[in-house]
């Protein structure tokens, strides 16, 4: 029996990797500071993807070199996955290590390219000159933003496990440690939190995590975050919700 299947498919998928933002070109001092942050949380670190973010460095005229940004980054364990920001020669050195260029966050998505142009239109059009009766101004009208359906999972997430959902994330079973949760909206555990849970992971610092039995490894929100050993005892092993608060987790137990 002939085999029928084709030999490859593309499906569209979401990837999320962390972006490594750099403020300092001192090479020495990059590679202290990411060690003292893969020592705070090293299975959270271990293996991950980043995208390294040379934005503010070259905004401050702060040239830096990509290649040993790399080396360090690939020494201590992590896979830089893209670039974003770069300059010409920095670019340049990503094409040579095979990195790719994240242009998306620069340049705008097509959408907002042609949103920009279908507004540069509406401008043209009113700057001609009426020739009919006048009409009453259209009041805009604010159409609030189409939220992402939630994303429920009744068995357990295991060891090793990554979950990631576009909205909010409802988890009935519990999250094994090892696994890792990530959601861009809010992530219920209506059981015991292990692992690491990550919310709001496009940056909406409104999100909150709530868990019936916290005893996580590493939460975020909006990529501020505590490992377990900056957990305060005496909300370990209790019901919590988290949420930021000028920049800081506040973890309160649920009575």
């Amino acid at each position: 029996m002939l085999n029928t299947l084709p030999v490859l498919e593309f499906k569209s998928s979401t990837f999320f990797a962390p972006s490594l933002i750099l403020f300092n070109k001192d090479i020495a001092a990059i590679e202290q500071a990411l060690q003292e942050k893969i020592n705070l949380a090293p299975e959270f670190f271990r293996d991950s993807p980043l995208i390294v973010d040379l934005r503010e460095l070259n905004k401050q005229n702060q040239d830096v070199d990509f290649v040993q940004i790399t080396e360090i980054l690939r020494k201590i364990g992590f896979f830089p996955v893209g670039i974003r920001g770069g300059n010409e020669q920095q670019n340049k050195q990503a094409h040579s290590l095979s990195i790719p260029i994240d242009t998306v966050r620069e340049q705008g998505s097509p959408s907002i390219i042609g949103e920009t142009q279908k507004q540069e239109n509406i401008k043209q059009s009113f700057s001609q000159p009426e020739v009919t009766t006048a009409k009453e101004p259209v009041k805009p009208v604010a159409i609030p933003p189409v939220s992402a359906a939630a994303t429920l999972i009744t068995h357990p997430i295991r060891s090793g496990q990554r979950i990631y959902a576009a909205g909010d994330l409802i988890i009935m079973s519990q999250v094994s440690a090892g696994a890792e949760i990530m959601a861009e909206g809010n992530i219920h555990v209506y059981n015991t939190l292990r692992g690491r849970a990550l919310a709001g992971v496009h940056g909406n610092t409104a999100v909150r995590i709530f868990c019936f039995d916290l005893q996580a490894e590493l939460i975020s929100i909006a990529g501020d975050y505590k490992t377990s050993e900056d957990l305060n005892k005496q909300i370990y092993k209790k019901p919590v919700q988290i949420y930021l608060q000028d920049h800081a987790l506040i973890i309160k137990e649920i009575a």
